[in-house]
């Protein structure tokens, strides 16, 4: 593989024009999409409207006049044809952490009801600690176990203790995905639920939530949905839990009839009781933009296109770092079918400094403790000739030592 060979690529490529979406700044290599995504080129004149027209002009009108109560359920619709489940199943709200907190407590609600027995929540140990961190804080609070394994070994805890399975799809870490139906299914011929983190693969990866056995679902809509900063998450119940129980934090939104204002409580039918705040407005448009740059690879094929763009991708940047930079170990599968969007690599020393050096020469990739180079590639902006030219300067860092200039070697807050 040569430069002029990953030109070729690009120029071939039937998914070459879906990068005019976007912004993307010059001289930079954005590898870190799975950490942010990349501003939409629509989003800022949508934004505007809505600040402009829908709330300078039309004020409080616009909750109906341009339909913003419904927004969560509108983009919600948008967000279930990418995970692989029915319209009006899923909600946008909150953030990740606060709808993991609720779809865990209905899960576990669920089975002390159905299974009282059961009372261990299974999960891998390099979970995101936000997901672990919530799991922990239920199991205390009722008398759970939460339990932690490597991920070869979870098949063997689901056994008659196992109440739910909690995995995020991708790991954020090492890129390595899991095999959403087979462990799904071994959950339930143990007995147990299951709940599922889509934050590195919804907009990245095809997803079957429905087919492939999964009870519950959150997801992220910053990174690989593409809506900026601190975007609303989104929360999926499968239809057969979705009124068993009341989520925990039963707010005004997810109320039948919010506008009674009665004192007591009376969820909404479906997923839309999983609503609980007044959304947020202004960021919920944002979304919508992003969510809409994936969407518009459905002509082009779809999450299948992206799909092999990205292990593609992946592959090319994989090889030429596992050929040039034999001092780094490659943290990521080598099996496609068991890679996500990302390519990482370790070094016991390097790793933070390294990073630093190549965003300082425009190649934005990110850290993660303690050891993790990790890159990002998402199919709807990323070029072959970016995962060449990004390889190349990771060598060249290496090569040259670059990576011990005091400026690098100090801790910013974010990494």
């Amino acid at each position: 593989m040569t430069r002029d060979d990953a030109l070729a690529l690009d120029a071939a490529d039937p998914l070459a024009p879906l990068r005019e979406q976007f912004e993307l700044p010059p001289g930079v290599i954005y590898l870190d999409g799975n950490s942010l995504g990349v501003l939409p080129r629509a989003t800022a004149a949508r934004v505007a409207a809505v600040v402009q027209q829908e709330w300078g002009q039309g004020l409080i009108r616009s909750w109906n006049a341009a339909g913003w109560i419904t927004l969560p359920q509108r983009v919600g619709d948008k967000i279930a044809r990418l995970v692989g489940v029915g319209a009006g199943e899923l909600v946008v709200a909150d953030s990740t952490s606060v709808n993991l907190f609720k779809v865990l407590s209905a899960a576990l609600n669920i089975v002390a009801a159905d299974a009282p027995e059961r009372r261990r929540i299974v999960s891998e140990r390099s979970n995101f600690p936000t997901d672990l961190y919530i799991a922990e804080s239920l199991a205390r609070e009722r008398g759970f176990e939460l339990l932690l394994c490597d991920a070869d070994q979870l098949p063997a805890h689901l056994d008659q203790r196992a109440a739910v399975l909690m995995l995020t799809h991708v790991n954020y870490r090492t890129g390595r995905m899991h095999d959403m139906a087979a462990l799904s299914r071994a959950a339930h011929e143990a007995g147990a639920l299951t709940v599922w983190d889509l934050a590195h693969s919804a907009g990245a990866v095809p997803l079957s939530l429905a087919s492939d056995g999964a009870d519950f679902a959150v997801g992220c809509g910053y990174k690989y949905l593409n809506g900026g900063p601190g975007a609303p998450a989104f929360v999926w119940a499968h239809p057969r839990h979705a009124e068993r129980f009341w989520q925990p934090l039963a707010g005004w939104m997810g109320h039948a009839a919010p506008f009674e204002f009665t004192p007591g409580y009376r969820p909404a039918p479906g997923i839309t009781r999983y609503l609980c705040g007044t959304p947020a407005l202004l960021s919920l448009a944002a979304l919508e933009c992003g969510v809409d740059t994936v969407l518009a690879a459905g002509p082009l094929g779809g999450m299948a296109a992206l799909r092999a763009k990205s292990l593609a991708l992946t592959r090319l940047f994989a090889e030429r770092v596992s050929a040039t930079c034999p001092m780094l170990t490659m943290a990521s599968p080598p099996l496609d079918a068991q890679r996500g969007s990302q390519v990482c690599f370790s070094h016991p020393e390097l790793g933070y400094p390294v990073m630093q050096a190549l965003i300082a020469r425009g190649v934005i990739g990110d850290f993660r403790a303690p050891d993790i180079l990790r890159f990002g590639f998402t199919p709807l902006y990323s070029r072959f000739v970016d995962a060449f030219d990004a390889a190349e300067h990771l060598r060249e860092v290496l090569d040259t030592a670059e990576w011990r200039q005091p400026e690098f070697n100090q801790r910013h807050a974010v990494t």
